[in-house]
């Protein structure tokens, strides 16, 4: 299966980026995972309604380009299905028997997603119903999905 990661702005601290890299290597026994970074829009603090709209479209083509036609997408949005990791292993499984081949998970930047990425997305995905910075969103994701191969391979994993 190949996964990619698709994720606005870059990871600017080194603990952040090691442990995305340790996963990363970590995954490389199970799956294709690919990091696709865009660039962040700058915008001030106070932005009106209509310039965060600005600024989110502006940064959802960029994530758009980086999603392939076949890709079934999975945007990580505040209101999407909170799954446990057991659920994250099963949606795997189920994706893999249904043919799907690539999927694409997508982290937006500070304002989230655009409307036009997440009409594109076959599944809205919750972590929480708090927030987290888009920074340490991309290794709990990460830890996630490594997480869920080793549940699929009946492999220990400290709870």
């Amino acid at each position: 299966m190949k996964i990619t990661v698709v994720c606005v702005g870059k990871l600017k601290e080194k603990y952040f980026s090691d442990g995305v890299e340790e996963y990363k290597k970590r995954l490389g026994r199970y799956a294709k995972i690919e990091i696709a970074e865009v660039a962040d829009e700058k915008a001030p603090e106070n932005l009106s309604p209509a310039e965060e709209e600005q600024v989110k479209t502006k940064e959802g083509e960029r994530i758009l380009k980086k999603i392939t036609e076949d890709a079934f997408v999975v945007a990580l949005c505040i209101d999407g299905k909170m799954l446990s990791s057991e659920d994250l292993a099963d949606f795997f499984e189920k994706k893999a028997v249904s043919g799907i081949s690539s999927i694409a998970f997508v982290i937006g930047g500070s304002l989230g997603l655009s409307k036009a990425v997440v009409d594109r997305a076959d599944y809205k995905l919750s972590f929480s119903k708090m927030t987290f910075p888009h920074q340490l969103m991309r290794m709990i994701l990460m830890e996630q999905i490594y997480r869920a191969f080793r549940i699929i391979k009946h492999e220990p994993y400290h709870k």
